[in-house]
């Protein structure tokens, strides 16, 4: 889904969320992608540190920057610059960092799901939070992580654990929106309502009669073979429209054949009349 489901016709979501901070981000890329990540889940506030590129105000990292933001430019344009990770939490009431390693100290290990209802409480009562996210390469320092209230890492394969920064981002983004009653964009849409149990029986004795006609259950078998059939169309959970549809193609089956032998025949007296 790369842009596929954007409407920009409908508003961004504007609510307090929690501030994301990249330390030490090595390419301009990467911080696009978070940003981008970050706007699909309603994050708005960027704060970097000590950018290795430092954070270019033109030329092709800023470019790079925004083609990788893929339209979150908003976020970009309005990300701060701090000297230290220390700078960057100043002003913050809870701080979560994130990371792969089991670290040694003790604070509360998160999961992102486990985490982000609390970070919602906060929010809501007017804290503000902030999630700080690591170098690319090496993460963050243990001197950094001991900055934080507690330690957000993310239930992966622990054979391959290490994320990039934007899918970091990402589901921290989406358990965040979760937690705070995100929709998706859309749901199943069917005008149809479920089918009344009478018109699916009366499916049921047309199927079972004309299997019956044509000689489809086995002499012995046939309450057996009938009840698994009725199962089977059970588990579909039809709508009217469904079953006024299946009810169709079954009569069809049925009548199909009658109606071309019929055809056949009257087009051979025909003929005959002919001669």
């Amino acid at each position: 889904m790369t842009g596929s489901g954007t409407d920009r016709t409908r508003p961004a979501v504007q609510a307090p969320a929690p501030i994301v901070i990249l330390v030490e981000p090595q390419l301009a890329e990467n911080i696009g992608m978070c940003a981008r990540a970050m706007a699909n889940f309603g994050l708005s506030e960027m704060r970097l540190v000590a950018p290795r590129d430092g954070w270019p105000s033109g030329g092709g990292l800023k470019k790079g920057a925004t083609a990788a933001a893929s339209g979150a430019t908003h976020i970009l344009e309005n990300a701060r610059l701090y000297d230290s990770a220390a700078e960057a939490i100043a002003d913050l009431n809870h701080v979560l960092a994130t990371t792969a390693r089991e670290r040694g100290q003790m604070k509360r290990v998160l999961t992102p799901a486990e985490a982000m209802p609390e970070v919602a409480d906060r929010i809501g009562s007017g804290e503000r939070v902030g999630i700080l996210f690591g170098r690319e390469r090496i993460g963050l320092t243990n001197e950094e992580i001991s900055l934080a209230d507690a330690i957000l890492t993310f239930p992966v394969n622990p054979a391959f654990a290490s994320l990039n920064l934007a899918q970091a981002v990402l589901l921290n983004g989406y358990e965040w929106f979760k937690a705070t009653g995100g929709e998706p964009p859309f749901r199943e849409s069917n005008p149809s309502p479920p089918a009344k149990r009478e018109m699916i029986l009366s499916m049921f004795d047309y199927l079972e009669a004309e299997l019956d006609l044509c000689g489809f259950f086995p002499a012995g078998k046939k309450p057996v073979m009938t009840a698994n059939l009725r199962d089977i169309l059970h588990r579909l959970d039809m709508t009217e429209q469904e079953a006024r549809t299946l009810r169709g193609i079954f009569k069809s089956l049925v009548e199909g054949p009658k109606k071309a032998r019929l055809l056949a025949r009257q087009a051979g007296e025909a003929e005959q009349a002919e001669d």
